[in-house]
């Protein structure tokens, strides 16, 4: 159904998935639990990521502390109709492309909030090329 992941800041979360080709399926907002879940997915129907933002406190303007995932996670996968393409859009809006795909089947970008997400090239691997074959690792995914 879906994966739950934890925003500080919303907006820029959300810019991260588009990049890579989610788009918002729906929203709840909490006033009385004060916060907002959006959900967002390649296409309608297909599993979501739920993004959760805790509102700040209304006196201090401080949010829920927030911790990035645990390297116990992992990762989660989408499958893209051009990997060279997607990871290319991951760098055009700014976030991290931690391992480019080097082999032309695999990238592994880094959200704004520390969650690694797979990128795989659909059906057979792409011809490698430059940039990417020898573009440097960033980080750890």
């Amino acid at each position: 159904m879906h994966c739950m992941v934890r925003a500080k800041d919303l907006e820029h979360t959300m810019k991260f998935w588009r990049a890579i080709g989610l788009v918002e399926t729906r929203r709840k907002e909490s006033t009385q639990g004060r916060y907002t879940l959006v959900f967002m997915a390649p296409t309608r129907g297909a599993a979501e990521i739920e993004i959760t933002w805790n509102w700040p406190d209304a006196a201090t303007g401080e949010s829920e502390v927030f911790a990035p995932p645990s390297r116990s996670f992992g990762h989660v996968a989408y499958a893209v109709d051009d990997v060279y393409v997607a990871s290319q859009r991951v760098l055009d809006e700014g976030f991290t492309l931690a391992r480019p795909p080097k082999d032309g089947r695999m990238a592994f970008a880094v959200s704004p909030d520390g969650v690694s997400v797979e990128l795989l090239q659909k059906g057979e691997a792409l011809e490698p090329r430059e940039p990417w074959t020898t573009m440097a690792n960033v980080g750890t995914w």
